[in-house]
């Protein structure tokens, strides 16, 4: 492994106990001079202070898996490192998948004389600067001999990027099979929307619900009550029950429907409120007590009681009408050892990596409240008894995930009746994703035989759970929602001509000749000098790619044409990747990175001085402009061939 030399470099965010400098940082959203994706750019040199250890021994650390207060990156020992820098850009790099396996894997090295320039793909700003400095700290500790545990540093930052915009785990894992498809998309801050792919081709939502759903038929499947009554009209199994609003009226349904009943909010979500196998009246109070807390203050006093139905807690999935996936929901559970609490189980398996509660994690943290100490009363049980060995102490009637409980798939075998039963129901609703919860024996008995009961819709239904269950194997609903929107990237993505200079009077003949051709198409052309859509300019936000995102936001936008000079380039870098026709006149170095964006089968036409180079499906065309010859005459002409 090569060494590299102290430097002379002037300290400028590095302590005089540091080897190590970083200084310089600068955030894209997307591609930019040093990387293909959204990045965080820094800057790193030596100190003049002390001497670094050999690279040997920074990686013997890093990778070591002897010691609990560290990480294990036992692969980091397998590279081969030319410098500081490429260690440091290595590290940095796996530290930013945050133990929880984010899709981050690209970083870039550019040397210069007196420091080197890291990029590392980022998606979230905050996350990966508190990434970059976790790591300085960690080599200045290992310079310096000293222990350090960054599991707390580690939390912290998985908290930190779980509470950004990506952060959780249905946004995240579209965000990532979008990313792995090539399908553009991006965050509208505005809105509080993500949108996938541009212009006409975009669809926007939130997790699972998206702007091409019924807004009435998603709230209609928040009325419980009403929903249950559709089901039950349709001739679907769903259990018998009333609507009250007073505990009076609770123990009178009870007494009619007989117990055991189970107790929830009409309005809700996530379980919150919902108490099953309610036994007794005694129960029925608690019970109503806890529906009527998780009621938001602004809504009526409206609570199911309804018979509780005996058997396993499954979700059915749907997509676009269609069945894809079924999972089992069990509750959360603790098994004993002879001599720990139920508190300390509950603590030790809370500590699993499994329960990390991370967008990607199968299992969420188990969580302790009143539901569960009153459970734990009926079993005989308090969190402070000791449970022996290998008995499964289950901790909550209700197969909430959100609170401890686990994910089993259960999507094989399934009987075809239910599956023609979960897409009859879907069938009735405008919706892209739909949830359908049910009691059932299990699933592959027929619905029809009995003992099965339809508990409720959920118009945006989590899909961890199928992606990532705590058991068995993934089901890709994420690929298949968006399969349901596009076949393929192309058809997410509207035509882009992307120049390194064009002024505004050019981008308007060139938006005039395109409409020669296209007359009934929206074109939106930005520069440095104006905005523009066709022939009507807009307002121009001193935010350039801010401008370009308005664009592509635009739900009848055909084309974009946007110019990407180095003043722009260089400090903001662009917003979106892949051009189908770039058009160079004479670029500067920084300026051909636009080249290395493009799409394949895309024309990419560079002009030095007289001298003009087309290249087009693999093949180069050189060409020499005459005294009087535009260069607008040769780009137009191929614009045209593609349009």
């Amino acid at each position: 492994m090569v060494q590299q030399q102290s430097t002379d470099v002037i300290r400028i965010n590095a302590r005089r106990s540091d080897v190590f400098d970083i200084f310089n940082l600068r955030y894209y959203i997307g591609p930019n001079p040093y990387l293909d994706t959204g990045a965080l750019v820094f800057d790193f040199s030596l100190t003049e202070y002390r001497q670094p250890l050999a690279i040997e021994e920074y990686v013997s650390i890093i990778s070591d898996t002897s010691s609990d207060l560290r990480p294990r990156y036992p692969h980091l020992a397998e590279q081969t490192y030319n410098s500081y820098a490429d260690l440091f850009a290595h590290v940095v790099s796996e530290v930013g998948k945050l133990d929880m396996g984010l899709h981050f894997h690209l970083w870039s090295i550019k040397q210069y004389p007196n420091f080197d320039r890291i990029s590392i793909q980022s998606l979230h700003e905050r996350t990966t600067k508190s990434v970059v400095y976790l790591v300085w700290d960690w080599l200045e500790t290992i310079t310096q001999g000293e222990e350090f545990s960054i599991d707390e540093r580690l939390v912290s930052l998985q908290n930190t990027f779980r509470a950004s915009v990506y952060g959780g785990p249905t946004v995240y894992a579209l965000l990532r099979t979008a990313y792995q498809q090539g399908i553009p998309t991006f965050y509208l801050w505005e809105e509080g929307l993500m949108q996938y792919g541009f212009g006409k081709k975009q669809v926007r939502g939130v997790a699972t619900t998206f702007d091409c759903d019924s807004h009435l038929d998603s709230e209609f499947s928040t009325r419980k009550d009403d929903c249950k009554d559709f089901l039950q009209n349709l001739g679907f199994p769903v259990p018998k029950g009333d609507i009250v609003n007073s505990e009076k009226e609770a123990v009178a349904v009870a007494k009619d429907i007989g117990y055991p009943v189970a107790v929830k909010p009409v309005v809700g979500h996530k379980g919150i409120g919902v108490t099953a196998e309610v036994q007794n009246v005694r129960e029925l109070e608690s019970a109503y007590n806890r529906a009527l807390l998780a009621i938001p203050d602004e809504q009526p006093t409206r609570i199911i009681v309804e018979k509780s139905i005996s058997g396993t807690d499954f979700r059915l999935l749907c997509v676009d009408g269609k069945f894809v996936a079924a999972i089992e929901r069990r509750p959360a559970s603790v098994v004993g050892d002879g001599h720990s609490t139920i508190k300390e189980l509950i603590r030790r398996e809370n500590r699993k990596q499994e329960r990390r509660d991370t967008p990607t994690s199968p299992m969420s943290k188990i969580q302790l409240d009143e539901a569960m100490e009153l459970y734990l009363q009926e079993q005989g049980l308090e969190l402070d008894s000791i449970v022996k060995s290998d008995r499964t102490v289950y901790l909550r009637k209700v197969a909430n995930l959100s609170a401890g409980g686990m994910s089993i798939n259960a999507t094989n075998p399934i009987h075809h009746d239910n599956i023609i039963l979960a897409q009859d129901i879907a069938q009735h609703f405008r919706l892209t994703c739909l949830g359908i919860d049910i009691i059932a024996k299990n699933l592959s008995e027929s619905w029809k035989s009995g003992n099965f009961a339809i508990l409720e819709i959920n118009s945006a239904p989590g899909i961890l759970m199928h992606l990532n269950p705590a058991l068995g194997s993934s089901v890709d609903v994420p690929a298949h929602i968006l399969a349901t929107f596009f076949q393929s990237s192309i058809d997410a993505r509207i035509p882009i001509i992307t120049f390194n200079q064009i002024d505004l009077t050019e981008l308007q003949a060139t938006i005039d000749h395109i409409l020669l051709q296209h007359p009934e198409w929206t074109i939106g052309a930005v520069c440095r000098q104006g905005i523009l859509i066709n022939r009507s300019e807009k307002v121009l936000s001193q935010d350039y790619n801010h401008n370009v995102q308005s664009l592509l936001r635009h739900p009848k936008l055909d084309l974009l044409i946007a110019e990407y000079p180095e003043e722009i380039l260089e400090p903001e870098g662009m917003f979106y990747q892949g051009s189908n026709i770039v058009v160079l006149d004479n670029p500067t170095e920084t300026e051909m990175m636009l080249v290395r964006d493009v799409l394949d089968g895309s024309i990419v036409v560079i002009k030095k001085d007289r001298e003009v180079s087309i290249q087009r499906q693999g093949l180069i065309e050189d060409y020499t402009l005459g005294v009087e010859e535009a260069f607008s005459r040769v780009y137009l002409k191929e614009i045209r061939s593609i349009l």
